[in-house]
């Protein structure tokens, strides 16, 4: 867990934040989004690289601007990062909290924040 968070902050820590919000995914390869040149509307994963990337580099309200749900994930991969990296020193049983993450209500939970993240995008966006 450990291992699989700090190398997601590493990669995210190497790129630069779009200044308009999304775009950042192509610094690693990836195609620009086919939902926005299809639809001219922001995809529900819209602006999440960029939120890591500032979230990885320290700036968390621009990573809450760029995408409010990336923002709160990349925090959650921060902490998951120490919490593994706790467990593995100290052979605590920490890591078993992450387990209650996937307990339906946390999931209803977890679905309506990225729905709302996605609203905002939509509300924000200039095209």
């Amino acid at each position: 867990m450990a291992g699989c968070s700090l190398g997601l902050l590493v990669v995210a820590a190497t790129l630069r934040a779009d200044p308009s919000g999304s775009g950042t995914h192509q610094q690693l390869g990836l195609p620009a989004c086919g939902w926005m040149a299809m639809f001219n509307r922001p995809c529900p994963a819209c602006g999440m690289t960029t939120a890591f990337a500032h979230a990885a580099t320290g700036n968390l309200v621009a990573a809450t601007l760029a995408q409010p749900f990336g923002a709160a994930l990349a925090v959650t991969v921060a902490v998951a990062f120490w919490v593994g990296a706790f467990a593995a020193v100290t052979g605590s049983p920490a890591v078993k909290l992450f387990g209650k993450l996937l307990m339906p209500r946390f999931l209803w939970v977890f679905g309506a924040f990225w729905a709302l993240s996605w609203a905002y995008k939509v509300a924000v966006h200039r095209p």
